[in-house]
């Protein structure tokens, strides 16, 4: 039987390392994407080897940072020659402004990076991949090719002291849309999952604040959402529980998107 390759960005710790680890339990091969970090992606592959279902999945390496079109091209070949196939992509990198601004004062410099590494990336690496996938038209080991983008509560949640975050993350959002109505009649699934707050690096500064807005009800479940979170809904979309649902949205935030009085 061969075994479904899926290529996770931004892999080596926080949502991407729990989406790994989710399709390791599941049976699939991993490429993890890491942009710099090379000891945490050896990491995230030692600790998915030792979840794997089977001795013949791999978990791989592969460095690349997805805001230049050179690594984007150089991941895709690299997760080829590794593996000969890539049944699955998960657009899951990501970054958040290094300074929180209010959007009077905030900089370009920060909106050209997230923009760049949070929209610009994951688009066209989906069309490298979809273009492997069109021309090429190789059988996929899965029950259908698939595409996830990990987007935020950010693409509908107003926070004006990171706006360019969440620019970045309505945009690809938006492209999730776009991708899923393209690739709709080929038969690949395009979905996207909406994370609410998460404990991973990238809330570590904040995480006082958010203790003290889930203890008061900010999320209908009372705890912070973690990588096992998002990577459980991750497998179900890229292994075929969702086989009539391209274009759909799953929000992961414990009931945050709920509007209360």
């Amino acid at each position: 039987m061969t075994i479904p390759v899926a290529i996770v960005t931004g892999a080596s710790r926080g949502l991407g390392r729990g989406v790994a680890l989710e399709l390791a339990k599941a049976g699939w091969s991993v490429g993890i994407n890491y942009a710099g970090n090379r000891a945490a992606a050896d990491e995230c592959a030692t600790l998915c080897l030792a979840s794997a279902r089977s001795p013949e999945q791999r978990f791989v390496p592969l460095q690349g940072d997805i805001s230049q079109a050179t690594q984007r091209q150089a991941l895709v070949d690299g997760c080829l020659r590794e593996f000969g196939r890539i049944d699955s992509l998960v657009n899951n990198a990501g970054v958040a402004p290094n300074v929180r601004a209010d959007i009077v004062e905030a900089g370009e410099e920060s909106f050209d990076r997230l923009v760049s590494i949070n929209t610009k990336g994951p688009y066209f690496l989906t069309q490298l991949v979809a273009r492997h996938w069109l021309t090429q038209k190789p059988a996929p080991a899965a029950r259908y090719n698939s595409i996830v983008f990990v987007t935020s509560i950010s693409v509908h949640t107003i926070s004006t002291m990171r706006g360019d975050y969440c620019i970045s993350k309505a945009g690809v959002s938006m492209a999730a849309q776009l991708w899923a109505t393209r690739l709709a009649p080929e038969g690949i699934m395009v979905y996207e999952v909406r994370p609410g707050i998460m404990k991973t690096d990238m809330t570590a500064g904040v995480t006082s604040k958010y203790d003290d807005l889930i203890a008061k009800g900010l999320v209908p479940q009372n705890r912070w959402g973690t990588g096992e979170d998002v990577g459980l809904a991750v497998k179900a979309l890229v292994t075929g529980d969702f086989p009539f649902s391209s274009g759909t949205a799953i929000d992961v935030d414990g009931g945050f998107q709920m509007r209360r009085l």
